[in-house]
């Protein structure tokens, strides 16, 4: 009996691919969730990256100029109404809102500076959605696919104590095979939890000093005009 235990042990494969094929349909299914999860994660992780890099170097290229002493009505008919960069798109708010309020003779119209203020603050609260669309995302993989994992490992456990109950063989090597598919559950479910997690928190980091670069930029730019209008 012992001796056709361990030939029916060595027969198996312990492969990472031979451990999910033994597994049942269950942690099977477990098991691809948590892959396509890890994927969509990193797919993320690589976009916001991309995208924030971009970000800070748009915003950095259009705060020089912004800075440089051109007329800001030039600079804003060399971008136009629609830009595409970020810094552009706030900075062609408030100047869009700038226009609109000169009245017919010259003047302007009360409560510009207010108007003007909302009008960037509606343009940064975009940016800013746009900026952190996809990180609940990684919010949400990092917190449950642990317990996903978790759930795949009961799962598997279960359905190995059952084959060993009904085989009525304890020895390790029945039961290490079982345990072993199982366990990969949630060494998958970890391996796309921490990645989530760790670049979820940098992500957000980085999100929150771009934004307040924004604040910042239409706070300056805010001041500008009004002390135009004030003199």
């Amino acid at each position: 009996m012992e001796a056709e235990t361990l030939a029916l042990a060595q027969d198996m494969d312990m492969s990472m691919w031979g451990m999910f094929a033994q597994a049942t349909f269950i942690v099977k299914m477990v098991m691809l969730m948590l892959i396509l999860a890890s994927f969509w994660a990193w797919s993320i992780i690589v976009q916001k990256h991309i995208m924030y890099r971009k970000a800070r170097t748009e915003a950095e290229t259009f705060d020089r100029k912004f800075w440089s002493g051109e007329p800001l009505d030039e600079l804003f008919e060399q971008i136009g109404t629609d830009p595409d960069g970020q810094s552009q798109r706030i900075f062609a708010s408030g100047m869009m809102e700038w226009r609109r309020s000169h009245r017919t003779d010259g003047g302007m119209i009360a409560g510009a500076t207010a108007r003007i203020d909302r009008s960037m603050d509606v343009a940064i609260a975009k940016e800013t959605e746009a900026m952190q669309s996809g990180l609940p995302v990684l919010a949400t993989v990092g917190s449950t696919a642990p317990f996903v994992g978790l759930f795949g490992t009961v799962w598997g456990i279960m359905h190995a104590f059952i084959g060993i109950a009904a085989s009525q063989n304890t020895s390790l090597a029945v039961v290490a095979p079982g345990i072993a598919e199982a366990l990969l559950a949630t060494a998958l479910g970890l391996l796309a939890a921490i990645p989530a997690v760790v670049f979820y928190n940098k992500l957000s980091a980085d999100s929150d000093r771009i934004v307040a670069g924004y604040e910042a930029f239409a706070d300056e730019f805010a001041t500008i005009l009004s002390r135009q209008l004030d003199s």
